[in-house]
């Protein structure tokens, strides 16, 4: 399928192209437009027990929604916060992605939860990452801009707020910044370093640190 993203890096728009016959999976409520002659179909993905699980503990609606073209047409589709959207093409391997980045996806591939232990429990990031594998297209979204780093056995540190997604091949391990001193007064708190071979996509800007900078700005009970 074609697709097209407009409005990089702020305020994202992402189109896909449906031939006759062809679909699109993608997350409940990020769906702009469509065209007439297109489809849609509700389902829990993966069953009542994935659709708990990625609800619950990953980030994500209950629900992904199956747009199919009847004949040709066109889907729009936007995350729900000022950011970015990228595409990245499975071909049998595996991508991870943080709470709250999926926004859509082939038909063909599975999408399923990962454990992510202790290390994501104390990078505020929640405890699981949605594991998204087989072949197709796959869509990410993030708050800000997306950048995109490749690792050829190498090591990268990033804010753990400031992940998106990365690719099978990379191992994370979340560790403090420095001392306990400059965990405490840097502004960084826990960082992930990252090794090995792959693609890791990052955001710009981290909802935490926004989160941090807004609320003394709103209106105080009482």
């Amino acid at each position: 399928m074609q697709h097209e993203i407009m409005y990089k890096p702020a305020y994202t728009l992402l189109e896909i192209r449906l031939e006759a016959g062809e679909r699109i999976e993608a997350e409940a409520g990020a769906m702009v437009y469509m065209s007439p002659g297109i489809g849609i179909s509700t389902k829990t993905k993966g069953g009542v027990f994935g659709a708990l699980t990625r609800g619950l503990l990953g980030g994500e609606s209950f629900f992904t929604n199956t747009f199919t073209a009847n004949s040709k047409g066109v889907v729009g589709f936007a995350p729900p916060y000022q950011g970015d959207i990228t595409h990245h093409r499975l071909n049998g391997e595996t991508l991870y992605i943080q709470n709250g980045s999926y926004i859509a996806s082939s038909p063909e591939l599975s999408l399923d939860t990962r454990w992510g232990g202790a290390r994501s429990f104390f990078s505020r990031e929640g405890f699981f990452l949605l594991k998204m594998s087989g072949k197709g297209d796959a869509y990410i979204s993030s708050f800000g801009a997306i950048h995109e780093v490749r690792l050829n056995n190498e090591s990268f540190t990033i804010d753990t707020g400031h992940m998106v997604a990365f690719t099978e091949g990379l191992d994370y391990n979340v560790k403090r910044v420095g001392g306990l001193k400059s965990t405490l007064l840097s502004g960084e708190g826990l960082v992930a370093e990252f090794r090995g071979t792959g693609t890791l996509y990052l955001q710009t800007r981290s909802m935490n640190s926004f989160l941090d900078w807004l609320t003394p700005f709103l209106p105080k009970s009482g």
